[in-house]
């Protein structure tokens, strides 16, 4: 592994190709034994992998193009390294997580609300056991189910038509969590008073998203501060412009991003106001 990562930074970290985000040039990610390339041309592409696949051969290391894919943002007919053609795709999953070449986080969300979905109805055993009280239903609800949708959620950027996704999600788990069918005609004030939760599901995950935001905003200088705040080349496309993460970060706190990276320097500081903002946070509908 050591002299994996020693090939790929030795010959990508000074290379001057990659993406430019906040004057910093950024042609590979490394996380375990998995290696992403970013390039911003097919020719760039082809000299990053050129590049892995020689000198990985020059240390007895072979380059499986058969787990290789490449995605890009705009239409691209073919990529051939060595001969061989390396599988275009629209969307993938990389540590857990799917990404999609239009950019956005829907996807991953909607995947995500499917796989609680599925665990949900895994558990119906156990929601229709009634000697298990409704405290500790709702404790299992809460880390059995809620951690399969939160899973990279620190990453997302919601929308509001994401946010009645998720919020829709959440009352439906508690209202097959006390066995309510739609013809009972209950109204969502009249489930969560009997269920008590502590946070709307959206509020958890503004939650995991602040925390994450300050513990990277107080690092010195890191490769994540900097995709963070920091803006590529070029300009949008016509239109209205999409939201980005950063956006919700700033109107979840009603900070400028100056204000924010004074607000973040103290750990605990940040983890009160953190508290504050999600201990306010309601459901589109208004409810808690």
């Amino acid at each position: 592994m050591a002299i994996r990562y020693g090939i790929i930074g030795a010959n990508l970290d000074n290379v001057e190709l990659g993406v430019k985000i906040g004057g910093r040039r950024v042609n590979n990610l490394r996380y375990a034994d998995d290696t992403t390339l970013l390039a911003e041309s097919k020719e760039d592409l082809l000299n990053l992998m050129e590049r892995v696949q020689a000198h990985s051969t020059q240390a007895g290391l072979h380059l499986n193009l058969k787990k290789t894919k490449v995605m890009c943002t705009e239409e691209l007919d073919e990529i051939i390294l060595g001969g061989n053609k390396v599988e275009i795709v629209h969307d993938f999953n990389f540590l857990g997580s799917r990404i999609d070449d239009n950019g956005t986080c829907k996807g991953e969300i909607l995947r995500r609300l499917a796989l609680g979905r599925a665990a949900v109805t895994g558990l119906n055993k156990i929601w229709r056991d009634k000697a298990i009280s409704l405290l500790t239903k709702s404790q299992l609800m809460k880390v059995l189910v809620f951690p399969v949708v939160l899973y990279g959620s620190e990453s997302w950027t919601i929308t509001t038509g994401m946010r009645e996704r998720i919020d829709s999600f959440e009352l439906w788990c508690w209202r097959r969590l006390l066995r309510v069918p739609w013809t009972a005609h209950r109204t969502n004030i009249s489930i969560l008073e009997q269920i008590k939760p502590s946070l709307p599901l959206e509020a958890q995950i503004l939650r995991q998203q602040l925390n994450f935001f300050g513990h990277i905003m107080r690092a010195d200088d890191s490769l994540e501060k900097s995709l963070m705040v920091g803006m590529g080349d070029g300009s949008r496309k016509r239109g209205r412009p999409r939201a980005r993460w950063m956006d919700g970060v700033k109107q979840a706190t009603g900070l400028t991003l100056d204000r924010l990276r004074g607000a973040t320097r103290s750990r605990q500081d940040w983890r009160i106001k953190v508290l504050v903002i999600t201990r306010g946070r309601t459901r589109l509908d208004g409810t808690r």
